[in-house]
């Protein structure tokens, strides 16, 4: 049976008289980390020299950290309230700032997106992995210690523990235990706001070493908020929900395009009147036969390495229903917001089981009980992002050229792998047309790029605001026209030019008409009337944000980009400072701590704000 603590440094100090001073911890990715644990075993590490601790993990979880005062005014209020009582993972503010003692190394796999750029500790010590291998290089790294935030639950009057967020590589660790191929000490920190979730992940008190049990070391869980879908991404996600056949399985990944599907999901089974009169607005070059429209009356199954709030929406809207072995969902991790987690604590039993954790080795790959896996996994989406595409079908959603990794590959090679192995599945990878890089407005569509992601000979669908681009099995030239036309037309013409000069397009080719009207001014009209019918929410699945924060984002957002340019900026402070206030928009100012103006700065703030409120009222 394991031993009891409640003290975290004397649960560090009983691992080093177990393990030796030679450490190698794995910690689970995201929201799974046993932060007590790590600390002390950190803070004893740069306390005793003689101690080697090695961090193996991936998706550090930090608070936000805003920069400018309007931004501190906004987001301050927000951190206190949504993370306030989460405890920093020390290790993390010592490797951004260079100050790891030479005897502490931390290793990840995959990062939180954009956080480590030009970051030498943490880009150097980066390993470029699949998930499904993560577990295979923590082994051959000497793995020697797994500490594991966990549930807890006494079930005749027996404790047993929830692994919950992260049964992704702890089981597949296990396993190799289990068989004594490996041998390693499993740590527990049990935390009372985890959802205690049933299947694989539910294990036996003598599975662990030690446990940490105590009220001074419970916590918050990391609960990063619900972001605005805008109307590029609503696009996004409704084209991709146009690809889902019913009686088909699904996933998807994290963020505002896999929020934005979902609701086109539901929207589609509700109304699908409703569906497909967007959809013929917003995408009218595509043929209605390419096209699913119907509501889902077999409905989906679902298989994801991430769960999302998202999923927990198409189950309640009666989407997610085709079982497999009772089981609509299958997952290995997962993270979102406040509400995500309670819907899951409060869910019934006979709800929750059919919601099963499974190890990364199962969601993510084919190989073990490959059949029953082909028999369930019929007509699959695997819907993923990417940060930009080629023209000939490659994809870049993990790095930058220069070597600089802003992700990782995570499991987007296995879902694309597994579209390609799988009877009638489809990888399909989402991206926004274009993206703001200082005061230029780039495409993310190119010519080509210094790094890839997945290979242009694993082409398949690609999706961005503007349409469906189906590459699979197409020559260069036809997947060089598909990618053109969901490309924005004020990058065509070039794109064009460089395609056709380096002899992989006909001279002559040109883009079609109606493809040529590839402006965010076009999707926002197209999505207008369902915007306002209130179709196509903001926040879908509900928002941690209150009220007068959800209606000062847009305004906000206005003034980010106005930023970009002096007379932009100029123009929106004329506006704000000429203009009369709207007395609806004191709630906002006070929020911001703007409505009393003490200094120059401040007044030129609540001018700059009031004059985005009166623009966001107006779009």
């Amino acid at each position: 049976m394991p031993k009891l603590f409640s003290d975290a440094d004397a649960l560090a100090e009983e691992i080093i008289r177990d393990v030796g001073i030679d450490l190698v911890v794995g910690l689970p990715l995201g929201l799974g980390k046993a932060n007590h644990v790590v600390n002390a075993l950190y803070a004893r590490a740069c306390a005793d020299p003689d101690i080697k601790l090695t961090l193996l993990s991936a998706l550090t979880l930090e608070k936000p950290t805003p920069a400018s005062l309007i931004e501190r005014r906004f987001i301050t209020p927000v951190i206190d309230r949504l993370f306030g009582g989460y405890p920093d993972l020390a290790y993390a503010g010592a490797l951004r700032e260079g100050k790891l003692p030479p005897n502490v190394s931390v290793i990840e796999f995959f990062f939180l997106a954009g956080r480590w750029l030009h970051v030498p500790a943490a880009q150097q010590n980066y390993i470029s992995a699949n998930y499904t291998h993560a577990a295979d290089y923590l082994l051959a790294r000497g793995l020697n210690v797994v500490t594991q935030l966990v549930a807890k639950r006494i079930v005749d009057g027996v404790p047993r523990y929830s692994l919950s967020c992260n049964t992704d590589t702890t089981l597949d660790v296990l396993r190799e235990r289990r068989a004594g191929r490996t041998s390693f000490k499993l740590i527990a920190q049990v935390n009372s706001e985890l959802p205690f979730m049933p299947g694989a992940g539910d294990l036996p008190a003598d599975e662990f070493s030690a446990i940490l049990e105590s009220p001074a070391t419970d916590f918050p869980l990391f609960a990063p908020p619900s972001e605005p879908i805008s109307d590029t991404k609503y696009a996004i996600g409704l084209n991709a929900a146009s690809l889902v056949r019913d009686g088909g399985t699904l996933q998807i990944g994290i963020g505002q395009i896999g929020d934005a599907l979902a609701q086109g999901l539901i929207l589609r089974h509700r109304d699908s009147g409703a569906f497909h009169g967007i959809m013929t607005r917003l995408s009218p070059a595509r043929p209605a036969v390419a096209q699913e429209t119907d509501s889902f009356g077999k409905g989906l199954y679902g298989v994801s390495e991430m769960l999302t709030e998202a999923f927990i929406g198409l189950i309640d809207a009666g989407i997610l229903k085709r079982a497999v072995d009772g089981v609509v969902l299958h997952g290995a991790f997962f993270l979102g917001p406040k509400s995500f987690y309670r819907a899951l604590r409060e869910m019934a039993p006979d709800q929750i089981a059919r919601i099963q954790m499974m190890p990364v080795s199962f969601t993510n790959a084919l190989y073990g009980e490959e059949e029953q896996k082909r028999r369930a996994r019929v007509d699959a989406r695997f819907v993923n992002n990417t940060m930009m595409a080629t023209l000939m079908g490659a994809a870049v959603s993990d790095g930058l050229d220069d070597g600089q990794v802003v992700s990782g590959v995570g499991g987007q090679y296995n879902f694309v792998a597994q579209a390609f192995a799988l009877k009638g599945a489809r990888s399909v990878l989402t991206l926004e047309a274009t993206r703001q890089a200082g005061r230029a407005l780039r495409s993310n569509i190119l010519w080509r790029y210094g790094h890839e992601t997945i290979p242009r000979h694993l082409r398949d669908v690609f999706v961005t605001e503007y349409g469906v681009a189906d590459l699979r099995g197409k020559s260069d030239a036809d997947v060089i026209a598909a990618m053109l036309a969901i490309a924005d037309s004020r990058f065509q013409d070039e794109l064009t030019r460089v395609a056709q000069e380096a002899g992989k397009l006909p001279r002559g080719y040109e883009i079609p008409s109606v493809h040529r009207e590839n402006h965010p001014e076009r999707i926002a009209t197209a999505l207008k009337d369902a915007r306002e019918a209130g179709l196509l929410p903001s926040f879908p699945f509900g928002s941690d944000f209150t009220e007068v924060e959800q209606r000062l984002i847009p305004a906000l957002q206005i003034l980010q980009g106005a930023q970009r340019s002096p007379r932009a900026l100029a123009a929106l402070l004329w506006q704000g400072m000429t203009g009369t206030p709207d007395p609806a928009d004191e709630a906002c100012l006070a929020r911001l701590g703007l409505d009393r103006p003490k200094t120059w700065p401040e007044r030129g703030y609540r001018a700059l704000v009031s004059a985005a409120l009166s623009r966001s009222r107006s779009k």
